[in-house]
């Protein structure tokens, strides 16, 4: 059997936890089963019932606790990943609890080594896929970030390095897109104060959406950077450019519509459900009795 997943990624406090929420509850509302597992075993409160959670295979704070080991807490998030990579099989038996569910949401943690320096995630990647699972890379990035260019840039080089690490089908989502505050529009506004006003925030920020790297090396120019680092950036830029995959799609969790086309956008993707059947089992079953009628019946002598 086919079965569907998405790995929900993006720096600490992109909202990851959030969205599954959202989309956890959204299924319930068009009466959809979907479960969610949290691979963040630095995690510490969901408002979504769990599948499965890392947490009850190790937990950090057992780490951090062991004299043995020493490690802060980003040296023990990568152990207790690194014990997940060697443990793949206590994921399988809770996914495996309820076989009738077959879209599943991986809630991963935020730690960006995971997906540059680690082979961790490609692992699971690799897994996934034996287990006969289509997954698709959800990356979210937070809307703040639009307030600064050399922070959004960041981002979008994140969400680069994800999509040609992990070589899966990938979406990237600027989610918070309703909480940005007035001064940071205006701050925004005079960020991109060269750019025609349809690409600025009350136009969703377009340019930003789809990357214009002009901006990048332009705002290296100002007083605000010094003009050692235009070489640099005029490198990154000129890489966003010819790889040219990243494009945000902006999620408003406040509009249910929002919530639905990125929900569909990820489905078309995966093609999932184009494998059900398109009659009803009741009509099926009308049609085979009206075919065992017509056997019944002895042909026309013309």
């Amino acid at each position: 059997m086919v079965r569907f997943a998405q790995l929900v990624m993006g720096p600490a406090g992109s909202g990851k936890s959030t969205y599954c929420d959202m989309i956890y509850k959204h299924c319930e509302v068009i009466k959809r089963s979907v479960k969610v597992v949290n691979l963040d075993p630095a995690a510490e409160y969901f408002q979504y019932p769990l599948a499965a959670d890392i947490r009850d295979l190790i937990q950090l704070d057992d780490v951090m606790d062991d004299d043995s080991l020493h490690f802060g807490p980003n040296g023990g998030l990568l152990f207790c990943m690194e014990y997940f990579s060697k443990n793949f099989e206590w994921l399988l038996e809770q996914l495996d609890e309820d076989s009738d569910d077959d879209y599943v949401l991986f809630d991963c943690p935020g730690q960006i080594e995971l997906y540059t320096h680690l082979p961790i995630m490609k692992q699971l990647v690799e897994q996934l896929e034996r287990w006969n699972f289509r997954t698709v890379g959800v990356f979210l990035l937070d809307a703040q970030f639009l307030i600064d260019t050399p922070k959004y840039f960041s981002g979008v080089l994140a969400a680069l390095s994800v999509m040609v690490t992990l070589e899966i089908s990938h979406v990237n989502i600027m989610t918070k897109i309703d909480l940005l505050s007035k001064s940071d529009q205006d701050n925004l506004d005079k960020e991109l104060r060269y750019l025609p006003p349809e690409l600025k925030i009350k136009k969703l920020v377009l340019g930003y959406l789809e990357p214009d790297v002009n901006l990048l090396s332009q705002n290296t120019e100002t007083a605000r950077y010094k003009k050692r680092f235009f070489k640099l950036n005029s490198v990154l830029a000129r890489i966003i450019e010819d790889y040219s995959l990243v494009k945000f799609h902006p999620l408003n969790y406040n509009d249910e519509d929002s919530i639905n086309d990125a929900l569909m956008m990820i489905d078309n993707i995966m093609q999932y459900g184009e494998e059900q059947e398109v009659k009803e089992p009741k009509e099926l079953d009308r049609d085979e009795d009206e075919d065992d009628d017509l056997d019944k019946h002895e042909p026309y002598d013309d």
